[in-house]
């Protein structure tokens, strides 16, 4: 797991239901609670809970999104912190911290299409994100600095049921002092398959280069099932994450839904 994962890869799907099913929507309001447990590269054991509720705005070219979270954590090392990236400051040690909750990492992010696509010619669009350092340092359910992340995302059609798409990204890290946190590449892909009106499956793989240099960078696939309540795009979500990695979770699991007005 890595919280780009957890920011990204749920409500992207949820995103694609609206999409690929309907006109894009004006505007969204969406919840995806999500658990993952692992060791993320620690010697300790770890348990979140991440609560992400979100609001966008979106029109034929323009996505706006603004995303408050919620962190529960259990299990986390004396002097390792939470990150938009995963967990850092880790150690072998198995002293841990007295169950941390709280505000999260507030997320913003902007994808505008430049290009539509067609044919054999995918959609271009570019994007950026801004995550502000709102998580409780004393906590360590974050940094207290905020990250920067531009990239470009490529979305594909294949007929009328297959949507294959691809990100690339690069984050500007905010490294606090003492951190040696490095900027790192991220980047997924994936399909969504409209299975029915109703039924969008997805399947993806998320990874990133590590922050803290010395662990491995997460590494994530991704199964999500959607189900649009709505002609308008309202829908559910089920999804479940398998970490590839050390530095991902051993797995995770998320139940989100939107509602479009």
């Amino acid at each position: 797991m890595r919280f780009r994962s957890l920011v990204g890869v749920g409500i992207l799907s949820l995103w694609a239901a609206a999409a690929v099913a309907h006109a894009a929507p004006r505007f969204t309001v969406g919840n995806v609670p999500s658990y993952y447990q692992g060791n993320f590269g620690t010697g300790s054991h770890v348990n979140i809970f991440y609560d992400a509720t979100y609001l966008q705005f979106r029109n034929r070219d323009l996505r706006l999104k603004l995303m408050v979270p919620y962190i529960s954590v259990s299990g986390l090392p004396q002097g390792a912190r939470l990150t938009g990236g995963g967990i850092v400051h880790r150690s072998a040690t198995t002293q841990s911290r007295n169950n941390a909750s709280g505000l999260g990492d507030i997320w913003l992010s902007a994808h505008y299409t430049v290009y539509q696509g067609t044919g054999l010619l995918p959609a271009v669009v570019p994007y950026a994100k801004i995550k502000f350092g709102t998580a409780s340092v004393a906590n360590g359910l974050g940094t207290g600095r905020n990250d920067y992340e531009i990239g470009v995302g490529l979305d594909e059609t294949i007929g009328t049921r297959i949507f294959p798409f691809a990100h690339l990204g690069y984050r500007f890290v905010g490294n606090p002092a003492g951190g040696y946190l490095h900027n790192i590449w991220t980047y997924d892909m994936g399909t969504s398959f409209v299975a029915t009106p109703r039924n969008i499956l997805t399947a993806m793989f998320s990874g990133s280069e590590s922050e803290q240099p010395g662990y491995a960078g997460p590494a994530d696939i991704i199964f999500a099932w959607n189900y649009n309540v709505t002609r308008a795009g309202s829908s559910i979500q089920l999804y479940a994450d398998k970490g590839l990695s050390n530095g991902s979770a051993n797995y995770g699991v998320g139940l989100g839904a939107q509602v479009v007005f």
